[in-house]
């Protein structure tokens, strides 16, 4: 064959030209980049709005600070704001683990209960304080009427129960239970019955099993729910604004909304107000680490395949119905009632009964507006957040060679925990009423500050999942020649189909009933639903309330049809 070769008798500048030699990078120093990209905008989003408000907190000598913690009542405040918290982790801790492993023990034809939990997230946070407020306040509340007819409190035209007060604010927040539970039921799932049989025949009892077997195997879930439940319990919002006001509760969040929502605004002492919450935020994420140390040992989910356990007793099914009973029917009892009558008061009669407040509801503008801006923006902030959770979880469980960019992924994807929603909410209000991002009053602020909400749960529940499946189908793709990309597209997504679905569902339940972060960022043009009906439950209008409460709960609900629906009807039970 012949060879081409050049002319040498052609002159140096005939000569075709020599391309220099193209600069390749490393395959890890791209992947670098990609990770680095992604994580300054996750902090031009999470930790940019934080920054600009601490700057305002320390201008003029930290005259922020003074102006919140020189307050004669900040001490009671602060004190309030860890009772509400230690309170809620407790029993969310115990009910949310107790209803896990009851759930793993229901008879198979009563597996259907399963989904009871959950429910409490489905019902608005909102909706749950309106209705208990409507059975439990000391005056009208319909339970305490039925309880004033019984010989103890015969004669008394107040009480027993007073909703209003810290501790029924505590045992009313059953949402905080259901978090608990879809970490723990998560986990549970992916024991191997091998472990649980092995334990049997050896000899233990259900309770033995439980402590010796399945709790230690449980660590990652108990140690992540449990940080999330007392996070959420320390940022606690909707109760103590709704409730507490009326007897003078009050802590870091509602001090905090208060003092962007008084005249003149004072966004320093809000921003000092939650600062205490972002320290200890970034704190229980380095402790959550610590305490989980090499996540590998709780791996139990092999190569092979594996069906877990599924027990069979009385007092799982009685346990997790007596739950749904006080979490979820009573509430919707309570708003039913007074959706259908035209004002609240402790009588009712079968006269009063009408359907005039949903007619009314459905014939306001700005209550189908804010439905519609309310499905629009969760379902985009959803849209975004999966495939950054997704690549995030990616990051912090197999990014071994990363591990700084992991610390920090891992740091910004917990603040949103730690910062309440409402200092969110003037985050965002400061950062983007200005230059170069003018977004006040629009949809597009919403689905951001929505986004920044939602990143915890999108990058933790895809996590979860990986630290169950371990490496072995990863390993074992790499083998076969396939790439990074193959594998997540062929392999591991398919595998995870149900836990993405659900964290889909979950975060669209979370964003259509958000409104703390919201009542910051809206405008009198662009109002989701929970922002209407706080403003109605400010004017008073308590029938509409409910009416409102109720349409929030069905439109969740419909999510979470559509997401069964797509993902199988135990796409829940896999939260």
């Amino acid at each position: 064959m012949a060879t081409l070769t050049a002319d040498p008798q052609l002159s140096p500048s005939s000569q075709p030209p020599q391309l220099p030699p193209r600069t390749v990078i490393p395959a890890h120093w791209r992947t670098r980049i990609w990770y680095g990209a992604l994580l300054t905008i996750l902090a031009y989003l999470v930790v940019l709005p934080m920054v600009r408000l601490q700057l305002l907190a320390f201008e003029n000598g930290a005259q922020g600070y003074r102006s919140q913690y020189g307050r004669f009542d900040i001490a009671q405040t602060i004190w309030t704001t860890i009772a509400l918290a230690v309170g809620s982790l407790i029993i969310a801790m115990v009910l949310g683990t107790l209803l896990a492993f009851a759930a793993s023990r229901l008879p198979a034809k009563v597996g259907f209960l399963r989904i009871i939990p959950i429910l409490p997230i489905v019902m608005p946070s909102v909706a749950n304080f309106v209705g208990w407020a409507f059975l439990l306040s000391p005056g009208p509340g319909y339970l305490n009427v039925l309880l004033r007819m019984l010989p103890w409190w015969n004669g008394s035209d107040t009480g027993p129960v007073d909703i209003y007060t810290v501790p029924w604010i505590i045992i009313t927040g059953f949402a905080l239970s259901s978090f608990v539970y879809l970490f723990v039921s998560s986990g549970m799932q992916n024991i191997s019955s091998e472990h649980l049989e092995a334990a049997q025949v050896s000899g233990s009892s259900t309770i033995g099993v439980f402590f010796k077997v399945v709790l230690p195997l449980l660590r990652p879930s108990l140690i992540y729910g449990g940080g999330i439940a007392f996070l959420l319990g320390l940022g606690q919002f909707t109760g103590p604004l709704l409730l507490g006001q009326n007897s003078g509760v009050k802590v870091l969040t509602t001090e905090m909304y208060r003092r962007v929502s008084e005249s003149p605004s004072d966004f320093a002492a809000a921003a000092a107000a939650g600062s205490p919450l972002v320290i200890f935020g970034i704190a229980l994420v380095l402790i959550q680490k610590t305490m989980l140390g090499n996540q590998t040992r709780f791996v139990t989910h092999g190569g092979k395949a594996f069906a877990p356990s599924t027990g069979k007793a009385t007092w799982a099914t009685a346990t997790i119905s007596v739950f749904g009973l006080l979490a979820l029917v009573i509430p919707l009892v309570g708003l039913v009632i007074v959706s259908l009558t035209p004002y609240w008061s402790g009588s009712l009669t079968w006269s009063l009964l009408t359907l005039d407040n949903f007619r009314q509801l459905f014939a306001t503008d700005a209550v189908v507006e804010s439905v519609v801006t309310s499905v629009v923006t969760s379902l985009g902030a959803v849209a975004i957040c999966v495939p950054i959770g997704y690549v995030t979880a990616n990051l912090l469980v197999r990014g071994r060679r990363f591990r700084i960019l992991a610390l920090i992924g891992d740091l910004m994807t917990a603040l949103p925990l730690g910062i309440p929603a409402v200092i969110f909410g003037v985050g965002f209000l400061l950062t983007y009423t200005e230059p170069p991002f003018i977004l006040y009053g629009t949809r597009t602020v919403i689905i951001l500050v929505y986004i920044v909400l939602m990143l915890p749960f999108a990058t933790r529940m895809p996590m979860t999942a990986m630290l169950s499946l371990g490496n072995t189908y990863i390993e074992a793709s790499a083998t076969s020649g396939a790439s990074p990309f193959v594998t997540n597209i062929r392999i591991m997504l398919p595998l995870m189909r149900s836990t993405i679905l659900s964290a889909v569902a979950l975060m669209f339940i979370l964003l259509t009933h958000e409104f703390a972060a919201s009542l910051l960022v809206r405008a009198s043009t662009t109002q989701v639903m929970g922002t209407l009906l706080f403003d109605m439950w400010q004017n008073g209008s308590y029938p509409l309330v409910a009416a409102m409460a109720l349409l929030m709960t069905a439109v969740t609900t419909a999510g979470v049809a559509i997401a069964m629906l797509i993902g199988g009807r135990n796409v829940l039970n896999k939260l």
